[in-house]
């Protein structure tokens, strides 16, 4: 049978209706449901306690400045049986610093685990670096001790000061500590005897819910998951092994569906914007004024042989720049993310800029998103 043979043209014209196919309809990345939404009570819980770190060099707290230092130090010094309360005065060392303790405390930790804490300067301490952190209790929300921290800090800062100047980098003040907690008490969660689950989705979105059930259906059978709201997926196991059920779910592959959403930060001039965000039809003309006041004041000297005193006489230079040479483009029809940022670069649009232009357009109704300003 004779090969087919096609004309160069035609192999072209292909070329360019797939190419035009994938365009219209891109494929769009698939996520696993473990990267988008979480079990719900498998969670970590915050820890917090109060602690001294010793053998700074000299760069702890002063004594007569932090009450709770010295109190915290006559205090610990009481219990290894050192009597200092008649010599207070004494106490003049500059070698320890009050400290606040933070750590998290994960899902499913037993007895015995370790955990990492962070260390933060309560005093006028100015550097933490080479300190060591003495046993401190590490309570929860419910006043009960979970873990208890003690090691030597790591802050990754250098902090250098002579007599007329000083070179800081990084926080000196904040140190951490690896596995420098262990944990005393684990918090009770039994997820390998639970009936009903509940998936919560970082980022809560209907349609996102909805396509989470569907693919669980489809993988594990009917009627075993159903979106409840936005955020939540209910999963009805009946009588499946949790962990088994589980560990097929979050390997499913997900399209995540995203609103439109525009966000600018104005403090740093921060504008990010969602693939979904569409523009109607609308023109857009962008201008600055800018006015320039420079003052050069100039110094009179009176006339040689006279009694005059200089005078400063001022000098004022104002300029105006109104920019005519600013274009005006016009996005038309539903204007793609792509699109409208390939006509504000046309039209020499900075990012300080797009933030008004985009509030414009917003209240002029053309701006199909939810714009959210920080």
């Amino acid at each position: 049978m004779p090969t087919p043979r096609f004309h160069p043209a035609a192999c072209l014209l292909l070329l360019l209706i797939a190419a035009t196919l994938g365009a219209v309809h891109p494929a769009r990345a698939q996520v696993r449901i473990k990267d988008i939404a979480d079990v719900e009570g498998v969670r970590s819980n915050q820890l917090v306690g109060y602690g001294l770190v010793v053998g700074l060099n000299n760069t702890g707290d002063r004594l007569y400045n932090a009450v709770f230092t010295r109190q915290s130090l006559i205090g610990m010094l009481e219990r290894m049986g050192v009597n200092t309360r008649d010599q207070i005065a004494l106490l003049n060392t500059r070698d320890v610093a009050a400290v606040m303790v933070t750590a998290d405390l994960p899902a499913f930790a037993r007895s015995g685990s370790r955990i990492d804490v962070t260390v933060s300067a309560l005093g006028d301490a100015t550097d933490l670096t080479g300190g060591t952190l003495v046993v401190a209790p590490l309570l929860g929300a419910d006043g009960e001790v979970y873990a208890v921290a003690q090691g030597e800090l790591a802050t990754g800062a250098i902090a250098a000061r002579g007599a007329a100047a000083s070179v800081t980098r990084g926080v000196p003040t904040v140190g951490r500590i690896s596995n420098g907690a262990t944990v005393e008490r684990a918090v009770p969660f039994r997820l390998d005897h639970a009936s009903v689950l509940h998936l919560d989705l970082r980022n809560p979105d209907l349609t996102t819910a909805h396509r989470i059930a569907e693919a669980i259906n489809h993988a594990l059978g009917d009627h075993l998951a159903r979106a409840t709201d936005p955020r939540t997926v209910l999963l009805d196991l009946g009588g499946r092994d949790p962990i088994d059920a589980l560990a097929h779910i979050e390997d499913l592959p997900i399209e995540p569906d995203s609103p439109a959403i525009v966000v600018i930060d104005e403090s740093t001039g921060t504008v990010v914007m969602g693939a979904n965000v569409r523009i109607s039809t609308v023109a857009i003309a962008q201008g600055n004024l800018t006015i320039r006041v420079t003052e050069t004041p100039e110094v009179a000297m009176p006339a040689p042989f006279t009694n005059g005193q200089p005078t400063v006489v001022p000098r004022t230079n104002i300029q105006i720049d109104d920019q005519h040479n600013r274009k005006l483009g016009i996005l038309r029809g539903s204007v793609t993310l792509r699109d409208l940022v390939a006509n504000l670069n046309a039209l020499g649009v900075g990012p300080r800029d797009l933030i008004s232009i985009l509030q414009a357009v917003k209240a002029a109704g053309a701006l199909q998103a939810d714009l959210k300003v920080r």
